[in-house]
């Protein structure tokens, strides 16, 4: 199990199923929501008990200290609808309190102070009192099962846990309930979790309330207070998923929904729309044209997310705007072809993140496309004590600056960076369940693996294996992308102003994420999955 350079050069084929199919970044997590199917469950009950298992299997991401996103497709109605599960800042938290602290946007990102509330707990709650069949303790019993009984730590996870050791030994005293005698498992190594699979116990049986308003809450509370943060009890019992209309455009015949803000998927809406208007299919995919528009397509998008994106309970974000076909229409003009765009800074995303994405489609054809996260890694490496499990550091999203739509403040949500998608035909029937993970890296994600799925008519597993790009603006405005691309290719974008680094093997597991899709044949119900080469993941069916 050395994992030397990890390097990647195998090649998979597509899975195929009728019954059901699940795709996640942890096999024994993909394995754990087709259980759920062959019992009986639709694709909100999978998704909810691959979340959860999840949480077990990849702490490092993810877990019941974090938040989550959810699409739900509806093959009778052909609706699509959102679960925001997304936390929000401690009533007692002001920007004037953290500034008052000498906190800067560094210093801030894994202070106690990141901490919000964690929302997946009702989100998973939520998805499953609307859309599921199941209750909570039938979708969590593989998870409790596996922190039970352990299981052996996946490579890509314990090179990502023994990575943040440092963090979880510093963060607060009881950061060891996530190591072994002071270090992170090894990989193969086998790993169980009695305290998170306590917790578990207590969802199941008390729903979201246990956790919100029970042992988990005060070791919350307490863990937080120690460290001079300021969620309260109150924080906890009040806090609420929303349910709101999803976002969506139209994409060359088919019709593409994200998650409306909080989150970032308005950031691929708009890219899409920009770049529906480039013969894109004409365009080789690891081409010099292509990429330069892709790049610059996303680079406008991300200037728009930037300014516009944050809570719509505190502000108004001018979405129906962003997302009109004449605004894309404008802002396209601005794309010059033989040139970079002269402020490299604008528009770009900042730093990446860790999250676990899920595809899940049952025989029937509903989706569930779900998405949980940590914020980074482990977020702040806050264990509360006895919980087995750490808290987010979503707190990192907000800005610090007065006046800005996405401030920090009080019951306030930042902006999201964790995205689930949807995308069906023109007759309204299901054409894929996807989503990549990566911090800011998702709406690139999105909009890459989608040109693939519909452009060029790629497979799933073909549309992930394809090497992707990732702007970024830490440390000098980077574009990485991977040496597949041919080199001749990233001179030449290098000539016209992109600061290309290139990402080789294991170096591009982290920047450019991980995604899943799951697509549906709409006249043989055949199910087809693919889970990215660049994580531990699988698709799996019957």
């Amino acid at each position: 199990m050395a994992d030397g350079d990890l390097p990647f050069e195998s090649r998979r084929s597509p899975v195929l199923a009728t019954g059901g199919m699940v795709a996640t970044s942890q096999p024994l997590a993909a394995q754990a929501g087709l259980e759920i199917l062959q019992a009986g469950g639709n694709a909100a009950d999978a998704a909810v008990a691959t979340a959860a298992a999840l949480g077990v299997v990849e702490p490092t991401s993810t877990g019941l200290g974090g938040d989550c996103f959810a699409l739900y497709f509806n093959a009778a109605s052909g609706e699509v609808e959102a679960v925001n599960g997304s936390g929000r800042a401690p009533a007692g938290l002001t920007l004037d309190f953290v500034q008052g602290q000498g906190l800067d946007p560094a210093s801030f990102d894994r202070s106690v102070h990141a901490v919000t509330v964690p929302g997946a707990a009702a989100g998973w709650a939520d998805t499953l009192g609307r859309f599921g069949r199941l209750d909570l303790a039938d979708a969590l019993a593989p998870a409790i099962r596996l922190a039970e009984q352990g299981f052996p730590v996946s490579p890509l996870i314990a090179r990502s846990w023994a990575a943040q050791e440092d963090l979880l030994r510093e963060a607060s005293p009881q950061g060891g309930e996530l190591l072994i005698d002071g270090r992170a498992p090894r990989p193969a190594e086998l790993w169980t979790n009695p305290g998170l699979a306590n917790v578990m116990h207590e969802l199941a049986e008390g729903g979201a309330d246990a956790y919100y308003e029970g042992r988990a809450a005060t070791a919350i509370v307490d863990a937080l207070a120690s460290l001079g943060g300021r969620m309260s009890h109150a924080d906890l019992a009040g806090h609420r998923s929303t349910f709101e209309p999803p976002i969506s455009t139209t994409y060359r015949g088919h019709r593409v929904y994200e998650c409306s803000p909080n989150g970032q998927g308005l950031t691929a809406l708009i890219a899409l729309n920009i770049l529906e208007g480039f013969d894109v299919a004409a365009l080789p995919a690891r081409s010099t044209a292509y990429l330069h528009t892709a790049i610059e397509a996303l680079r406008l998008a991300f200037a728009d997310a930037r300014t516009y994106i944050a809570d719509p309970e505190a502000v108004a974000v001018p979405t129906a705007g962003l997302l009109a076909k004449q605004y894309a229409a404008d802002r396209r003009q601005l794309i010059d072809p033989a040139n970079a765009t002269a402020d490299p800074a604008a528009g770009s995303p900042l730093a990446a993140t860790d999250t676990v994405y899920l595809s899940a489609v049952d025989g029937e054809g509903n989706a569930c496309s779900f998405i949980n996260s940590n914020c980074w890694g482990f977020g702040t490496g806050i264990v509360p004590a006895g919980c087995g499990f750490s808290l987010q550091n979503r707190g990192t999203c907000f800005r610090l600056t007065p006046g800005h739509p996405n401030a920090l403040g009080p019951n306030k949500r930042p902006y999201h960076t964790i995205i689930p998608a949807v995308a069906t035909r023109a007759d309204g029937s299901l054409f894929a369940c996807f989503g990549v993970m990566g911090g800011f890296h998702q709406p690139q994600g999105h909009v890459q693996v989608l040109v693939n799925l519909i452009d060029r008519a790629m497979d799933p597993q073909s549309a992930l294996d394809e090497p992707r790009f990732s702007i970024q603006s830490h440390p000098d405005n980077d574009v990485y992308v991977e040496e597949s691309v041919p080199e001749a290719v990233r001179a030449e974008l290098r000539r016209m102003g992109h600061s290309i680094v290139s990402l080789r093997d294991l170096e591009r597991a982290g920047p450019l994420g991980k995604g899943q899709i799951i697509v549906r044949d709409p006249e043989s119900g055949v199910l087809i999955g693919g889970s990215d080469p660049r994580g531990d993941g699988a698709a799996v069916g019957f």
